[in-house]
């Protein structure tokens, strides 16, 4: 979704001026009020100077919102992944809601205060935002990353995998001070080779000690006994023959720390995971408010810089039927071309002192909210 914030001197008939627009825009564009506050202005030269602070504020807000988002899309569990746009609002509005009947929060934001101490609330409210999200990203993300090593262990092919839970301790000789049982991984095509020749590979290897623990696709897992001394010229023999002697002891305390490791990380996972989708909701609906305030102020602020005090101007948000915007822009164009003969000639100008510049320029002020980051992320 794409919003157009507009604003236009408001002259002596503002009703038929409204109403001029919004028939002006049919059926390109749903066409709503959007009601600015009286705020303090103070000088036009401190204006002039807070319009680029407010304009790195707006990138600020909006990076720091769209990583949220982001975020809280990829650490959905895949069974939430549909109360994505259930966790998507503001204020307990869906975005389009919220941005079509806009109504300036005067308890976060209050009018009494200047421009420039709201922009300093925003400000402070997006850095402790960014701030607590870099802290709740990074421990959940070792979280993560944790527990996907340790189960990753427990997947993959058996020359890689944990053997532990596939082994058991009837499998090995254990007791012994000079006799070992190793696990060999054969491959298909070598299992004929293997359980007829297995104890030619070293001196000292036990006969009709192999057992087949594991078939799996392409190979299989086999144990083996043997002298220790013998170990490792039986290691080198069988990669000759491209068996794979996994480094593997069996330990019943080892195997079992091994399993509550990952008991714990999947149960501390689980314990940090409703805490923090609930902050990356809140602190979204709350990034989402003060981008928004963001945009309210930038709206006003370029207003009184393009059409001066007092600051008496028509201020509206459009949202663009899809496709039409090319020619939602042509209407706007001639619709208020008697406000700037040059800007009515083409959209791209010189830069203008004291009113904002960023990209294309228009007779009237204009300002868009991109909402696409919701549907990539729910494309992705």
């Amino acid at each position: 979704m794409v919003f157009w914030l507009i604003s236009t001197p408001k002259d002596e008939t503002h009703q038929q001026q409204w109403s001029r627009l919004a028939e002006n825009t049919k059926p390109m564009a749903n066409v709503m009020k959007f009601n600015l506050p009286n705020l303090k202005v103070g000088t036009l030269d401190a204006l002039m100077s807070l319009s680029d602070d407010l304009a790195k504020l707006d990138q600020f807000t909006e990076l720091i919102m769209v990583k949220v988002y982001n975020y809280m899309a990829n650490a959905l569990e895949e069974n939430d992944l549909q109360k994505l746009p259930e966790y998507t609002k503001a204020n307990n509005k869906d975005l389009r809601s919220y941005c079509n009947s806009f109504v300036w929060d005067v308890a976060k934001f209050p009018t009494k205060v200047s421009i420039k101490d709201i922009h300093d609330i925003i400000a402070k409210n997006m850095t402790k935002i960014e701030k607590d999200f870099k802290t709740k990203s990074t421990t959940y993300n070792n979280l993560r990353s944790n527990l996907a090593q340790h189960e990753k262990k427990e997947t993959g092919s058996l020359v890689t995998r944990n053997l532990g839970p596939i082994v058991n301790e009837e499998d090995f000789v254990t007791s012994s001070e000079y006799l070992v049982t190793v696990c060999v991984v054969v491959p298909k095509q070598g299992y004929k080779e293997w359980e007829g020749s297995y104890w030619k590979l070293a001196d000292f290897v036990v006969p009709e000690s192999s057992k087949r623990i594991l078939e799996e696709g392409e190979q299989a897992l086999y144990t083996v006994t043997m002298f220790r001394k013998t170990l490792d010229a039986f290691k080198n023999n069988a990669r000759e023959k491209k068996f794979v002697v996994r480094d593997f002891q069996y330990s019943k305390d080892k195997i079992n720390q091994q399993q509550n490791e990952i008991t714990n990380l999947q149960k501390a996972k689980i314990k940090a995971y409703v805490p923090l989708i609930r902050w990356l909701k809140g602190n979204f609906s709350e990034a989402f408010v003060n981008w928004i305030h963001v945009k309210a102020l930038r709206l006003f602020t370029e207003s009184v810089l393009r059409y001066g005090l007092p600051a008496t101007f028509m201020t509206a948000v459009l949202e663009p039927n899809k496709k039409s915007e090319k020619k939602l822009r042509e209407k706007l164009q001639v619709l208020y071309s008697n406000l700037d003969k040059s800007a009515a000639e083409g959209p791209e100008m010189g830069d203008i002192p004291g009113v904002f510049m960023a990209g294309d320029y228009y007779p009237y002020v204009y300002f868009d909210i991109n909402t696409a980051f919701v549907e990539a992320a729910r494309e992705f």
